[in-house]
């Protein structure tokens, strides 16, 4: 597949696994209101009949989808084979079990247009098996990294993207890629609009009980670190630190019960104490609530069950 005239927009949709959702998924995306998109279906050694829809739908838009087949490698190498062709001027990244609002596209592209802007980021709806939904901001935080933890709820300029690629074979591979795309950013805009529908199910790696693999977070962020330390964005890489892993990660392990549970909330306590050995003293720590730095400083103490129980009593009032 040869590269030709630009067009506004590429979407690049990872594919293994999903034959009872990916209809819905792809059929979102035709049904787009903006116009001038290419979608490509990156088929990643799925065992299902996952590859044959992609393909049918390919048949069917010739124009529009292009399906590329790969053995499994994973969702950042099928990401990374699909930015190799994309002609958009914008790529937008959405996972194949998830589906989007028919104006996402428009709404994202028309505010990065009209403002200059080199991303433009939308707020979740998350819809559970059972039917319930939630909403998250765009911005759960003031800080103009806090949106930056996935790739799927945003447009990115395509000269921003250059030579970035997502990390491979491991999780948390979006994080990365969105991370150090907002660092560089010029500028980011918000649509506070619910328009990314996540699936909630227990195999997301949001949700997964696969306790050890909560480490990758941990090599992404020396990624990070690499990047941003000497740019001079210290409180920025702690920023991520305190969020990602000690709030985020330890609270997630924390409510599992796979079996190296309390080895792996050990090692992510160790990292956070090794990069920011007075937690006291971090900048980023006290620019949080007081709510969010209570928990962050139990976590710190390697107080992950009296933290965990007052989440719960939390969730339970609210």
């Amino acid at each position: 597949m040869e590269r030709g005239v630009d067009m506004k927009l590429s979407i690049i949709v990872p594919v293994y696994n999903v034959e009872k959702y990916l209809a819905e998924c792809v059929d979102s995306l035709l049904a787009q209101t903006l116009d001038d998109f290419e979608i490509f279906l990156v088929d990643d050694g799925s065992k299902d009949s996952s590859g044959a829809i992609a393909d049918g739908y390919a048949r069917d838009y010739p124009e529009q989808i292009h399906c590329i087949h790969l053995d499994n490698g994973g969702q950042g190498r099928a990401r990374n084979k699909a930015l190799e062709l994309a002609k958009g001027d914008f790529v937008g990244f959405i996972d194949s079990d998830d589906w989007i609002t028919p104006d996402m596209y428009e709404k994202l592209y028309r505010k990065a247009i009209d403002e200059d802007a080199d991303i433009a980021v939308c707020s979740w709806r998350h819809v559970f098996p059972d039917g319930q939904e939630t909403t998250e901001p765009s911005r759960f935080q003031e800080h103009r990294l806090s949106a930056a933890g996935s790739a799927c709820n945003k447009l990115f300029r395509r000269s921003l993207i250059g030579d970035v690629r997502f990390p491979e074979k491991t999780w948390y591979e979006d994080f990365y890629f969105s991370a150090l795309l907002m660092i560089r950013a010029r500028k980011i805009v918000y649509v506070d609009e619910p328009m990314y529908c996540y699936r909630m199910t227990q195999n997301s790696t949001m949700r997964n009980n696969n306790s050890s693999k909560n480490l990758d977070i941990l090599h992404v962020l020396d990624l990070l670190r690499e990047e941003m330390l000497p740019a001079g964005l210290k409180d920025e890489y702690e920023f991520f630190v305190i969020n990602h892993v000690l709030l985020d990660s330890i609270n997630r392990v924390s409510r599992q019960k796979a079996p190296d549970r309390s080895q792996t909330l050990t090692k992510l306590c160790a990292y956070v104490r090794e990069r920011i050995p007075e937690l006291d003293r971090c900048a980023s720590y006290h620019a949080e609530s007081r709510q969010r730095r209570i928990i962050m400083k139990l976590n710190y103490l390697g107080l992950y069950d009296l933290s965990r129980a007052i989440l719960t009593v939390k969730s339970k009032l609210r």
